[in-house]
């Protein structure tokens, strides 16, 4: 599941940073990709996966920091959402799908 979950934050930064060079370089390419329900249902998904992921990880091998850093990610995620597209939104995103992608690699990485 957490394979599943950094390859989602993935998807997300490569979706994030393409609305950004799309949006520079072709505005229609740009209103499509940065529609507010892609970043809605994304954000739904990487919930969802990071709660059964990062969840499993603490039953399994008992450690609280890959959680901690996934939930900062998402926290950051979430925030990034309330920004106006072009007011730092795209940065907020980034970091917190790296944040989140760390959470995942730790969680990954955890041994019992």
């Amino acid at each position: 599941m957490d394979r599943m979950a950094i390859a989602l934050s993935g998807l997300c930064l490569v979706h994030c940073l393409a609305s950004a060079i799309f949006l520079a370089m072709l505005s229609a390419a740009g209103g499509l990709l940065l529609d507010p329900i892609i970043h809605e249902i994304g954000l739904m998904l990487a919930i969802g996966l990071g709660v059964l992921a990062l969840g499993r990880g603490i039953v399994e091998h008992g450690f609280m920091m890959p959680s901690a850093v996934g939930g900062l990610g998402l926290g950051v995620m979430a925030g990034s959402l309330m920004i106006p597209h072009g007011g730092g939104s795209t940065v907020y995103s980034v970091i917190g799908v790296l944040l989140l992608a760390m959470g995942h690699d730790l969680n990954r990485r955890a041994v019992i």
